[in-house]
């Protein structure tokens, strides 16, 4: 696995890696399918070889085990070094929680380069975020995250900073690998860290195998979370402080009722189209100077570090940082 360098005449070997989308074909990228048929070998986990068994008639179908993403990737990579082209797939996108990771891994690993006598295309899929998403709304409007809850690769005090981090900044959090047979209690602990923070009636939908046979959709609430039917197979929603569920429906806002009245348009007093909020940066921090309130009380107040606050306090205004009536371009 160090000698990156083909034998002469040996054609030049390709690693494909391949974002399945949620696993119907309706939801397949043309440039995913054609890789697929461009490829002599397809690796992957054996149920998203599962997902495609009707593309792959034909071809040498590598399958493994669901812990096996390091042998997959040192598959690929044997075989594109002996000028095979390769589909290497992943459910999803093969970037988020998927095989291009691992596969830089190794390939760094054997001095692999850009420039070096293998060929690697990532081809992106709808993650499984995008594709729950879908199916209950609009969840992610807003600001959103997404995190993990498997802790066969990263400590658990590391996820649950995460959690707790996302929780209090008010995201809207897409929960992947929530639970497992083995792993029941992580979930359990994700909702006690967002209970912390979140309302307990806060929007929460979970969605198990999107857009497959056995695809269910379960709309809760935060405090009732973990008493749903969740698996590995479910991604779990979990709202931020204005995400709202309606006619069956979960939506976070924009923000758009901060500046409009929404039913005819027009712009609230002392907001205008196209110019930040009077309560955005700039007018923030006019309010800061102008407030008369210690660094301490401003601190608590907006819920910011009390250095960052007295960091602001001390640097002089700028001129258009009081500007209220900017022309719109």
């Amino acid at each position: 696995m160090n000698d990156t360098v083909s034998a002469p005449n040996t054609p030049r070997g390709k690693i494909m890696l391949v974002g399945l989308g949620p696993g119907s074909n309706a939801h397949l990228t043309a440039r995913a399918r054609a890789a697929i048929a461009e490829a002599d070998t397809i690796i992957g986990y054996v149920t998203y070889i599962r997902l495609v068994a009707d593309l792959v008639v034909g071809k040498e179908v590598i399958k493994k085990s669901m812990t096996e993403e390091l042998d997959r990737a040192i598959e690929a990579f044997d075989r594109a070094r002996q000028g095979k082209k390769v589909a290497l797939v992943s459910s999803g996108d093969a970037g988020v929680y998927g095989m291009a990771g691992p596969t830089f891994e190794v390939l760094f690993q054997a001095g692999w380069t850009p420039d070096s006598d293998i060929e690697v295309e990532i081809i992106p899929g709808a993650s499984a975020l995008n594709t729950c998403a879908a199916l209950v709304g609009a969840p992610l409007t807003h600001d959103f995250c997404a995190i993990s809850l498997s802790d066969l690769l990263t400590p658990w005090p590391t996820i649950a900073r995460r959690l707790d981090a996302v929780a209090y900044s008010d995201f809207v959090v897409a929960l992947y690998n929530p639970k497992s047979g083995r792993r029941t209690r992580q979930i359990v602990e994700a909702q006690r860290l967002f209970l912390r923070h979140r309302r307990p009636d806060t929007p929460v939908a979970i969605v198990k195998s999107a857009y497959r046979p056995k695809q269910r959709i379960e709309f809760t609430t935060l405090d009732k979370m973990a008493e749903s039917d969740i698996g590995m197979l479910s991604t779990v929603l979990i709202g931020n402080s204005n995400t709202f569920i309606r006619h069956g429906l979960m939506v976070t806002p924009r923000g758009y009722r901060n500046k409009y009245d929404v039913e005819s348009g027009a712009t609230h007093d002392g907001e205008k189209a196209g110019r930040s909020l009077s309560t955005g940066l700039d007018g923030w921090l006019a309010g800061l100077h102008a407030s008369g309130h210690s660094t301490a009380e401003l601190a608590r107040e907006h819920r910011l570090p009390e250095d960052y606050i007295a960091a602001l306090l001390a640097e002089p205004l700028a001129a258009d940082d009081t500007q209220t009536d900017e022309i719109e371009a």
